[in-house]
């Protein structure tokens, strides 16, 4: 018998995001940094605020949002269903640095610029204005919202717990994004407070905006 130590085995983390939430945009540069210093893969899914928000009463300065919203999720599905989940996580990563790094928005140049970035055809683009994609949309939407309820935004996260059991939490949300080992111990607390059965939350009043470096 061999005393080499074998690898851990890769945990797949699965992470629902809508682009333009800017503390999903943090988290996921968190889980990035977690792919560095731990066994674990992000995979990436697409939830919408404005499938979340519909019937609610919401802020005035967030009504524009609600509406533009839908494009750039819409553009989401449609890449991974024509390109597969890599293109979404590509595509979400240009979106993302666009929207929340560059302020650029969530209008047609946006969403072109972000294609071209992530190596994607400029066609589609027409995926924006395409209602019957709402049905995949919703999916994936209640894929990963459902198991936390309905009190929660995004980013939700899903991973495999020591039994098989699914863990699914919403959060951790936080500025800035961790680094390093910083960002490894952060995936362990997380893991070990959402593992335990009968926990539901730990929060604190935000005392600061969104930092994006």
């Amino acid at each position: 018998m061999s005393d080499t130590p074998q690898p851990e085995a890769t945990t797949t983390a699965d992470v629902w995001v809508d682009p333009r939430c800017p503390w999903a945009w943090i988290t996921s540069r968190w889980l990035l940094e977690v792919e560095q210093v731990r066994p674990v893969a992000a995979r990436f899914h697409i939830m919408s605020l404005s499938v979340l928000n519909e019937g609610r009463e919401v802020p005035e300065k967030y009504r524009q949002g609600m509406i533009d919203g839908w494009g750039p999720v819409r553009v989401c599905i449609a890449a991974e269903q024509q390109h597969g989940n890599d293109a979404l996580r590509l595509l979400y990563n240009a979106m993302g640095t666009r929207i929340h790094n560059h302020k650029e928005g969530l209008g047609r140049d946006m969403m072109l610029g972000a294609l071209a970035d992530a190596g994607l055809p400029a066609e589609l683009i027409d995926a924006a204005e395409q209602t019957e994609l709402d049905v995949p949309l919703r999916e994936s939407h209640h894929a990963g919202m459902d198991p936390v309820g309905s009190e929660v935004g995004t980013p939700v996260i899903h991973v495999p717990g020591p039994d098989g059991e699914l863990i699914a939490f919403f959060g951790p949300v936080l500025t800035p994004a961790p680094r390093g080992d910083a960002a490894g111990r952060l995936w362990d607390g997380v893991l070990a407070l959402a593992g335990t059965d009968g926990f539901f939350e730990l929060k604190r009043t935000r005392d600061r905006d969104p930092i994006f470096d």
